[in-house]
This record gives structure tokens, C-alpha cells and sequence, in this order.
């Protein structure tokens, strides 16, 4: 995927340094549609000012950007500072490793790369609990929509196979579409094209409910059982050399 330049000029804008910047949301998960904003997401270095002073620290900056013609770019971008980031990703927090492993990347810096080596040992068997409970949420939404449309769907399926996939191989992969190639979910490509055909508020078209309700069941059972048999570890691994590399990012960005 081209990236736009002005995206990188918004990423460039921003108050504090950033170690990352890449592409989330529909972009990310393979479905993006003509009307689709971009979700930016990363991480920044906030001054020593504000990590030491009395006041509390604005640990995560929010930079919204609305569509005021059809050529505009439509952006939301969330960043968080690095010791934030990395508490984060020592918990069961598959949203986050999404971010730092995703391939759409607006902004990179070599702690980036050493923040993705040492994200894989923070990856444990109990993100499968990330995985149920935000495919219930998912799925909770969709059923809320009046009438059906199909990106709440495919968030459904998009998370279930998402958490499938890391319990049974240790790698993080938020693409639907990629999934897709190993799942082989016949479905899938009719529900990516009314999405992207559609746009944001496209609507689901003759679509069989119950089949739908059955497999979000079936395959929620399945990431269950993932869970249960997967070799994954039971904690991280990664948080003393985490901190060590906290250190080095506070010192070589002046915040130390």
C-alpha cells in the first residue's frame, strides 16, 4: 500500500518524538473503503519535564483530523508514551502488539525494531482472554445494529481469527484477508466486498443471521480450545530488557 505523504506530515507535526508510527483499523484488517478514516497509532518520548515534575503526565496525545471536502484525509491518531506502551504490552493486550507489528508503517526508529524483537516475549497464552472477550464485544455490536451492516461482521471475524491464529502460532497477524488464505472461510470475500463496495455504512444484503451467530460460536469455541492446547507461555519474558531499553530511550531522547 502507497502511504499518503500527508500522513507523514501529520505524524511529523507532533509535539514529542516518536519511536513509532503505523496503520490500524480497516487499513490494517484489510477492508478499508473509499470513505474509510486512517487510524494511526504509536508511541512517543515524552521530555523529562513531564515524567519528573509534580503534575501528571499526558501519557497519551489524541490528534483527530475531519473530512471538511472529498480530497481531505480523514485521521485519528493515538499516541502514548513509551513506559505506557510497554506496561501495555506486558499485559494481555493484543491491540497494542497489533499496532507494533503492523506493516503499514508512517514512522520508524531503530528502538522500534528492538521494541518488535523484544514484543514476541510478551506474547503469552493468556491474550486468548483479549481475543474471547473482544470478539463478544464485537459481536454484542453487531447484533445492536439497526440495520445490519457488514463491517461490525467483519470485526467479528476479523478478531476471532486474529486470536486463532497467535494461540496456535505465536504471530501476530491482523490482516483478514491473509488469515483468510489459511482459514479458507468461504464467506469472507463475499462480506469483504459489500464492505469495501459499500463503504462504512454498507449494509448486509440477504444475509443468514443464524448461520452468522452459529459461527461466531463455532470459532469462539475454537479459539478457546487454542488457548488451552497452545504452547505459549504462561508470563513475558521481555519486561527486564523492556526496561532496560526504557532507559536507553529516556537517555538518547533527552528525558533523562
Amino acid at each position: 500500500m502507497d502511504m499518503d505523504s500527508r500522513l507523514k506530515q501529520i505524524v511529523a507535526g507532533q509535539p514529542h518524538p516518536l519511536l513509532f508510527v503505523t496503520v490500524s483499523g480497516a487499513h490494517l484488517y484489510g477492508f478499508p473503503s473509499a470513505d474509510s478514516d486512517w487510524d494511526l497509532r504509536g508511541v512517543h518520548v515524552l521530555p523529562a519535564a513531564d515524567m519528573l515534575g509534580l503534575g501528571a503526565p499526558r501519557e497519551t496525545v489524541e490528534d483527530s483530523r475531519k473530512r471538511h471536502s472529498p480530497d481531505d484525509l480523514e485521521v485519528d491518531l493515538v499516541t502514548h508514551d513509551v513506559r505506557k506502551f510497554m506496561l501495555l504490552m506486558l499485559k494481555r493486550n493484543g491491540y497494542v502488539l497489533e499496532q507494533l507489528y503492523s506493516p503499514l508503517v508512517v514512522h520508524t526508529t531503530p528502538e522500534h525494531e528492538e521494541l518488535k524483537a523484544l514484543g514476541r516475549g510478551c506474547i503469552t497464552r493468556h491474550h486468548v482472554h483479549h481475543y474471547v472477550g473482544f470478539a463478544r464485544t464485537q459481536w454484542e455490536l453487531f447484533e445492536k445494529d439497526n440495520p445490519r451492516r457488514a463491517k461490525p461482521l467483519l470485526y467479528v471475524y476479523r478478531v476471532l481469527l486474529t486470536g486463532i491464529h497467535l494461540m496456535q502460532t505465536g504471530e501476530v497477524e491482523a490482516n483478514l484477508l491473509r488469515l483468510n488464505e489459511r482459514f479458507r472461510l468461504s464467506y469472507i470475500d463475499e462480506l469483504l466486498a459489500g464492505k469495501i463496495e459499500g463503504g462504512e455504512r454498507g449494509l448486509l444484503v440477504e444475509a443468514d443471521l443464524s448461520f452468522h451467530e452459529k459461527e461466531y460460536r463455532r470459532l469462539t469455541a475454537e479459539l478457546e480450545r487454542a488457548g488451552e492446547t497452545c504452547q505459549l507461555p504462561e508470563r513475558p519474558s521481555s519486561r527486564d530488557a523492556m526496561n532496560d531499553l526504557l532507559l536507553r530511550v529516556r537517555k538518547a531522547y533527552g528525558a533523562l
